[in-house]
């Protein structure tokens, strides 16, 4: 378990920069990818308080509980601090919520076109396998 999650210290970045979902106005016009870093930097113009609480969302709180974790691992961390490695990890799966949210409510305005991408995918498996590693983790009674 300790180098799946050493992994993710890889392929969170990755899933960061990945195509969430490609979404247009009209479909004729194009489709322009999304991606959690280019919808932050939208987003950090926009409202900078959303964009705060977004950005602890999907990078922060993973990729803390990511080291969180790798410093349990190699008994860097006492097991004590694994409650609140559960909670950053239960924060980090809000914003899978949030982004999925957002599709079914854009999908629900008519002249949006909205499709997921690989990205998306890459991000949630990140967020899931992160639950897993942190269960997998926790002591033995």
């Amino acid at each position: 378990m300790k180098y799946l999650n050493l992994a993710l210290l890889i392929l969170f970045p990755i899933a960061w920069f990945a195509p969430l979902l490609r979404a247009a106005l009209l479909p004729i016009f194009g489709m322009d990818e999304v991606s959690v870093i280019t919808g932050l930097q939208s987003l950090w113009e926009s409202d900078a308080a959303l964009a705060l609480v977004v950005t602890f969302l999907a990078v922060f709180a993973p990729y803390a509980k990511t080291i969180g974790l790798a410093l349990l691992h190699w008994n860097l961390l006492s097991p004590k601090t694994l409650p609140v490695l559960d909670i950053l990890g239960k924060l980090a799966m809000a914003d899978v919520f949030l982004i999925a949210l957002y599709i079914v409510i854009a999908k629900g305005a008519g002249y949006v076109t909205i499709e997921t991408a690989w990205g998306l995918y890459l991000f949630t498996g990140c967020i899931l396998a992160q639950v897993l590693i942190a269960w997998k983790s926790k002591p033995t009674a």
